[in-house]
C-alpha cells in the first residue's frame, strides 16, 4: 500500500474539521469500517483501507449544494492536511464516470480498491435503511437474506445504485458475500451508530 500523507487521528480530526452533518459523519464511519473489512479479507492495510473510507466525503458538506464540486473540492483540502495523490485519487475515483462531476465522468475505476470503496460506500445506504426499516430499528434485526431481498427490490431506498454495490464482484467479491461482510461489519460498530 502507498504512503497516504495521513494518519488516522489527523483524518478524524479532517472529518471533525469538515464535516458537520451527523448523517453524513454517520456514512463516513460506515465506509471506514466496510473498507477495513474488505482490507481484512484481502489481506491488505486495514488502517488505511479505512482512512480511505472515512475521508472519500470529505467535500461533501461543503458541496452538497454544487454536486459537480464533489470530490473536486476535496483534493484542495486533501493537499492541505497533507494529503499524498494516491489517497487524493483514491477518494476522487467514487466519483468516476458520474455525469453530474464533469471533471470525472470520462474516468472509470480499474484497481480492487477502487471498486471496493464505491461498492462499501453506496452498500452503507442499504443496510442503513434496512436496519430502519426493522420494527425496533436495529442493524441486528437485519440479516443477510432479508438485505439481498431488499437489494433485488428497486424500489426498496431507490436512490442507493445497485450496479455500483455490484462493483463488489470486479474486486473479487461475491454479491452475497459482500453483503454479509458489509452488514456485519456495520453491526460490530452499531452501538457506535446508534443502530
Amino acid at each position: 500500500m502507498e504512503n497516504l500523507g495521513l494518519n488516522k487521528q489527523q483524518a478524524d480530526a479532517l472529518v471533525e474539521k469538515y464535516i458537520t452533518n451527523p448523517i453524513t459523519k454517520l456514512h463516513s464511519i460506515e465506509s471506514e469500517e466496510i473498507m477495513k473489512a474488505l482490507a481484512r479479507k484481502f489481506g491488505e492495510d486495514e488502517e488505511a483501507w479505512g482512512i480511505i473510507g472515512l475521508l472519500h466525503d470529505i467535500d461533501w458538506d461543503l458541496v452538497k449544494d454544487d454536486t459537480m464540486q464533489h470530490c473536486v473540492k476535496a483534493v484542495s483540502i486533501l493537499k492541505e492536511a497533507g494529503a499524498k495523490d494516491f489517497l487524493i485519487e483514491m477518494i476522487q475515483s467514487h466519483g468516476y464516470g458520474m455525469e453530474l462531476i464533469p471533471a470525472l465522468k470520462d474516468k472509470v475505476r480499474i484497481t480492487r480498491l477502487e471498486h471496493s470503496l464505491v461498492a462499501a460506500e453506496t452498500l452503507t445506504g442499504l443496510i442503513f435503511a434496512s436496519a430502519l426499516m426493522q420494527p425496533d430499528k436495529k442493524l441486528s434485526s437485519v440479516n443477510p437474506a432479508s438485505l439481498k431481498k431488499k437489494f433485488k427490490n428497486k424500489k426498496f431506498a431507490e436512490r442507493c445504485n445497485r450496479g455500483l454495490i455490484l462493483e463488489c464482484e470486479k474486486a473479487g467479491v461475491p454479491l452475497d458475500e459482500f453483503l454479509q461482510l458489509g452488514l456485519e461489519a456495520l453491526q460490530r460498530i452499531s452501538d457506535k451508530l446508534g443502530l
